[in-house]
């Protein structure tokens, strides 16, 4: 698809990048409409236009950087400055509130099979796919689709209907905590210290703040540091661990240890732990931190495109809205039942659909700072569980294909 802007024009697509993200940070802090609504949202709504009207291509090695090199930079930067003691506490509800979650993804998996299983073909290989996705994310996606075997065609369909589906889904969950009929029946301690100590939600991030040139050399030079270990760690221990062979136990033990984000978050918090005075004296890091996803939520709302999507399979996508939004509803009465926040709530559907990177951009976004770590850590047991679930609904829906 020829777009104004080549896929390889790297500098100016990220100029594009970086200049919408700015554009969306200024009118977030300069006028209150676009506070409501939120930078992010506006970034992600930026990329969709830019993507759908042409002006940019869908893929490119730059967004490719943004998911592999940014994100995880930006990661450590904002657990810099959290309660370590706190993370503990918190992760344990959320856990809790992931695998409820998780359930709903299964029930809308096989509630969307059987609505459409007559006008889908490979539908079963389809079920096992998304609903391993839509519990971890797209490892989870590529480990089904090379398991099951479906057509090359309908697996770029199904990523099609995923990236316009995880986009909407993400609008949608920054949405909710803006409506008052879910300010009313959930508990929103996070929103509402958010509101009660920011001015326009965002005063500690963005008032102007005492940052040295040393503060921005230790932030990035202990993010990068941070990273390079943590990836080259987990390169080492998938090469030097030995193959499954079938066994599930190690093959959670091995997917539990290698996961590079699952380290990365590790290894901050370990140094956190050693080092508090270090990372307590940086001034600058949730800034610096924030910016990074910014970008990233710029990048998300991409790969959305809405021609395609028609073009191709518009029933693909009405088969992944039923998952997500059953996902979600499962997940808000499962969590009203249980006495969970609906920040929890909100976070771990997230973190289900779109992986825990996504829901973390989410509350760094929404400024839920006491959430970041905990479902960083609570969201990647879905790469451990996902094809365990995908390979079993994978197995029982091809009976009735």
């Amino acid at each position: 698809m020829k777009t104004l802007f080549a896929a390889d024009d790297v500098m100016t697509l990220w100029a594009i990048i970086v200049i919408f993200s700015s554009l969306s940070i200024y009118l977030e802090l300069r006028y209150k409409w676009a506070a409501k609504v939120s930078g992010a949202i506006i970034a992600l709504i930026f990329a969709l236009l830019l993507s759908n009207f042409k002006i940019i291509p869908t893929e490119s090695i730059v967004y490719d950087q943004v998911w592999g090199f940014i994100i995880p930079l930006a990661l450590p930067l904002l657990l810099f400055q959290i309660d370590i003691k706190a993370i503990w506490k918190e992760s344990g509800r959320l856990l809790g509130i992931f695998l409820l979650s998780s359930v709903g993804t299964v029930a809308g998996t096989f509630a969307a099979f059987f609505l459409l299983k007559e006008h889908i073909p490979y539908l079963d290989k389809l079920s096992a796919m998304m609903s391993a996705s839509y519990i971890g994310g797209g490892v989870n996606f590529a480990a089904m689709a090379l398991k099951f075997d479906p057509p090359k065609d309908v697996i770029s369909a199904a990523v099609v209907a995923d990236n316009l589906m995880t986009a909407i889904f993400i609008l949608t969950l920054m949405a909710i905590p803006t409506m008052r009929f879910f300010r009313m029946k959930f508990n929103t301690p996070h929103i509402d210290e958010v509101e009660g100590t920011h001015i326009a939600g965002h005063d500690d991030y963005f008032s102007r703040k005492e940052i040295l040139l040393l503060d921005i050399a230790l932030n990035f030079g202990a993010a990068f540091f941070i990273v390079a270990v943590s990836f080259k760690l987990s390169a080492f221990m998938t090469d030097i661990l030995p193959k499954a062979d079938g066994n599930i136990l190690y093959e959670m033990f091995t997917g539990l240890v290698t996961d590079k984000y699952l380290i990365l978050t590790t290894f901050t918090f370990v140094l956190l732990l050693l080092f508090p005075k270090f990372f307590k004296q940086l001034n600058g890091s949730n800034e610096f931190g924030t910016f990074l996803i910014y970008l990233f939520f710029f990048v998300l709302g991409i790969p959305a495109s809405i021609p395609l999507i028609i073009q191709t399979a518009p029933l693909l996508l009405l088969f992944v809205f039923i998952i997500a939004m059953l996902n979600l509803v499962i997940s808000l009465v499962a969590g009203k039942f249980i006495g969970a926040d609906l920040e929890e709530i909100l976070l771990a559907s997230n973190a289900n659909i779109g992986g825990p990177t996504t829901a973390a951009a989410l509350a760094i976004a929404k400024g839920w700072h006491k959430l970041i770590g905990p479902i960083l850590v609570v969201g990647t047991l879905g790469y451990i569980i996902g094809n365990y679930v995908g390979t079993a609904i994978g197995v029982f829906l091809g009976q009735y294909m």
